[in-house]
C-alpha cells in the first residue's frame, strides 16, 4: 500500500480516538464537518522577518491580456527561509540534523494544545514561558498527549505585521535585533518538553521560540538537538480551544533546507 494512504488511514483513526474517545464515528465525517482555522499569515511586503533579514518581494512577470488574447498571469517571489509564518527544522540550530525534507511527514501533523500565556506576557513583553505553565494547563486539561504539537498564545498574535508592536522596534539590522523584545519559551521549560514529555513540536506566535532579548539561542538548540521542529509568526492562536483539535503543519518542502515558508491549519471538530 502506497506509504502516504498508510499515513492518511493512521491519521483518520488518530482524529476519530483524539476527538471522540470511546465512541467510534466515521473519521471522513469528522474531517468533512469540522472547522478548519487557518493559523497562516500571508506573505507580503508587510511580512514580519527578521531585522538581519532580506524581506519577502513578491513581483509581476506578467498580468494581463497576453498575444493569443486570453488572460495570462505569472509571479515571482524570493524569500529568506526564516520569516512570515514559517517551519524550523532540527538542521537550524542541530548540526546532522533533519532538513525540511527529511522531516518524517508523520512529524508534521498531530494533537494539537493550547497554552495560553496572554496575561503573564501582557505586562511582560519579555515574558519566558516556564515549565510551570505547562504545569497548570495540565492540571486542567490532563497530560500533554504522547504525539502532540504544543502551541503558546503569547497575545502577540494581534500586533502583526505592526513591527514596532509586535517585534518591540523598527530599526534594521544588529541594531534592530539588539532592540528586539518579544515573549519566547524558557529553555528550561524546552528541555522538559523534550524530556519528560513526548511532543512533535512547539510553535507560537512571535518571530522566534527563543525570547526576543536571547542571545544564545538555547530554546532552539534544546529543541532541535532532540529532534524537535519549531512554528514561528503562527497565527490567530487566540481562535482555538486548549484542547481536542488536530494540527496540519506543512512547511514548503526545501531540499537541504534549514527552515521554509509554512501552511499551517487547526482542525476542530464540530460539536456533536
Amino acid at each position: 500500500m502506497n506509504r502516504l494512504i498508510i499515513i492518511a488511514s493512521i491519521l483518520l483513526m488518530m482524529i476519530s480516538c483524539t476527538t471522540n474517545p470511546g465512541t467510534s464515528p466515521d473519521p471522513l465525517t469528522t474531517l468533512k464537518n469540522g472547522i478548519f482555522i487557518d493559523l497562516t499569515w500571508s506573505f507580503d511586503e508587510q511580512s514580519v522577518y527578521w531585522p538581519t533579514n532580506i524581506p519577502f518581494k513578491h513581483e509581476t512577470v506578467f498580468d494581463g491580456i497576453n498575444d493569443k488574447g486570453f488572460y495570462y498571469s505569472s509571479f515571482k517571489f524570493s524569500a529568506e527561509e526564516h520569516g512570515g509564518t514559517h517551519f524550523d527544522s532540527p538542521m537550524h540550530f542541530a548540526q546532522g540534523g533533519n532538513s525540511i525534507e527529511k522531516v518524517p511527514v508523520e512529524q508534521l501533523t498531530g494533537e494539537g494544545v493550547v497554552v495560553d500565556v496572554t496575561a503573564k506576557a501582557s505586562g511582560n513583553r519579555d515574558y519566558q514561558v516556564m515549565t510551570a505553565d505547562f504545569e497548570a494547563w495540565e492540571k486542567v486539561n490532563g497530560r500533554i498527549p504522547d504525539g502532540a504539537i504544543v502551541l503558546i498564545n503569547t497575545g502577540f498574535g494581534k500586533y502583526y505585521p505592526d513591527k514596532e508592536k509586535y517585534i518591540g522596534t523598527l530599526l534594521p539590522g544588529k541594531e534592530g535585533v539588539a532592540n528586539l523584545h518579544f515573549p519566547g519559551l524558557h529553555p528550561d521549560a524546552a528541555k522538559w518538553l523534550a524530556t519528560e514529555r513526548k511532543i512533535k513540536g512547539v510553535g507560537l506566535d512571535t518571530p522566534s521560540i527563543d525570547f526576543g532579548q536571547s542571545k544564545e539561542f538555547l530554546t532552539h538548540r534544546m529543541l532541535f538537538a532532540n529532534n524537535l521542529t519549531a512554528y514561528e509568526n503562527v497565527a490567530h492562536l487566540d481562535q482555538l480551544p486548549p484542547k481536542g483539535i488536530w494540527i496540519f503543519a506543512f512547511p514548503m518542502k526545501i531540499k537541504g533546507g534549514s527552515g521554509a515558508p509554512l501552511r499551517i491549519v487547526a482542525l476542530i471538530p464540530k460539536p456533536s
